[in-house]
């Protein structure tokens, strides 16, 4: 059977309309899902390691008795660097270092200068205490997550690093616990869904509450992530995986039909968008799209996702396409053309940019370096990927002289007493020199 997705003409007039239509995605509002975590998070707040001890058992179909049996050990996160293959524990080394090479070039530091009256300004940059780092184990395991998450919070200087990651019926992936190993993680639950996140969010008797919660999940998760913050900072809301990609028609179609695969085999609602103006390339790469498919592992998962949301799209020109990409701001966007460089310039909003045809996001994913948690949704117009600038947080620093506080003074209370708080005023005037 062959695949049904959607063919649009940007010169069509009821094209922008078509577009957000396709785009549309808000899971995180179901009114039936904020019920059923709002009960959860209750219950987590009200009866701590029990509640999550019930919740675990019953989402993730296992038959726990203790808290304890809940937490991984670091001898086991150890072992497990001796029991995945050499290949696959040089990968994960591979990628660790590159992350945090890219990383360690974010790192911020504390700044100061003085006035000429002696008063000194500044920053002060502190990382924070304790993160938790949520780390998706339903569909699919993924180590990578764990480097991704997990090192800037460490190259930041934070000091407890706390992953979650659901293990259904009590099986973890060994490249998983090796990835924390490898990353630093301090200590590993096995517990997912919102009670994870509200045992984060709010603690229990063993679990200590954290100041940050980073990492994708499920649309329970989002929801839940939505619910506590406030009471916990939060890196974003994470929607469906989405790649958009321009292309001039002079890339393998079958190249760009697996860039399209790699992001719409994760999840039924993610997003897999082409945007070129040469209509018989989107014939060829439809074409290969039928004829890979077949050969695909998660072939359901693929195929619901592009009959469902994505998009073959001819463009008036490659500047059109640039244009209609920032109107989607997309997590992911390749650049598949022969000067990339030209339409580089004129991007503005996408969370993460693989430029030239031999840069596939895949690479992004996993082993680049920059990293893979990015904003989804549209956010890309005011959000930017998950950075060590995620785990620091700034303080203000102001020293006055004893003239500087009486200049000052006389400035403040002006404005102060113009907004009528006369405390405020009179604070800043009993420091005003007297002539």
């Amino acid at each position: 059977m062959m695949l049904e997705i959607n063919r649009f003409d940007a010169s069509e007039p009821d094209f922008n309309q078509k577009l957000e239509k396709l785009l549309a995605w808000d899971e995180v509002s179901d009114q039936s899902v904020i019920e059923s975590v709002q009960r959860i998070i209750s219950e987590v707040r009200c009866n701590g390691d029990q509640a999550v001890i019930t919740f675990t058992n019953r989402f993730d179909r296992r038959n726990v008795s203790s808290f304890a049996d809940l937490e991984v050990s670091r001898e086991h996160c150890q072992k497990a660097l001796q029991s995945v293959g050499k290949v696959q524990l040089e990968a994960l080394q591979k990628a660790a270092k590159r992350i945090r090479l890219y990383h360690e070039k974010q790192k911020q530091d504390s700044w100061q200068f003085v006035e000429e009256d002696g008063t000194q300004l500044g920053q002060k940059i502190t990382p924070l205490d304790r993160v938790g780092i949520y780390v998706p184990g339903g569909k699919a395991s993924y180590p990578s997550s764990v480097l991704m998450n997990a090192i800037p919070a460490k190259v930041a200087g934070v000091e407890e690093v706390v992953m979650v990651v659901p293990a259904p019926e009590g099986i973890l992936n060994d490249m998983v616990l090796a990835a924390a190993s490898i990353a630093g993680v301090d200590r590993v639950f096995t517990i997912g869904g919102a009670q994870a996140i509200a045992a984060l969010a709010y603690g229990t008797e063993s679990v200590r509450k954290v100041d940050k919660i980073v990492g994708p999940g499920n649309v329970f998760v989002a929801t839940a992530k939505r619910a506590v913050f406030g009471q916990v900072g939060l890196d974003m809301i994470a929607g469906p995986s989405e790649i958009l990609v321009i292309c001039d028609g002079k890339t393998d179609p079958d190249w760009i039909a697996m860039d399209m695969f790699s992001q719409a085999e994760h999840d039924e609602n993610a997003q897999a968008i082409l945007l070129t103006p040469d209509k018989d390339f989107l014939d060829a790469v439809e074409a290969s799209m039928n004829t890979l498919l077949q050969s695909m592992e998660r072939q359901s998962i693929i195929k619901a996702s592009l009959q469902g949301r994505a998009a073959l799209i001819r463009v008036d020109s490659l500047s059109h396409a640039v244009e209609i990409s920032n109107q989607i701001a997309p997590e992911h966007l390749e650049l598949s053309v022969e000067s990339p460089e030209l339409l580089l310039a004129d991007v503005r909003h996408a969370g993460a940019v693989f430029v030239g045809k031999y840069t596939a996001e895949a690479l992004g994913d996993y082993c680049a370096g920059p990293n893979h948690v990015l904003p989804t949704s549209g956010t890309a117009r005011f959000s930017s990927p998950l950075g060590v600038y995620d785990f620091q947080k700034r303080t203000s620093i102001i020293y006055c002289s004893k003239v500087g506080a009486s200049e000052l003074g006389k400035t403040a209370s002006v404005l102060a007493r113009g907004e009528s708080l006369s405390a405020h005023a009179l604070s800043a005037e009993y420091r005003i020199l007297k002539d």
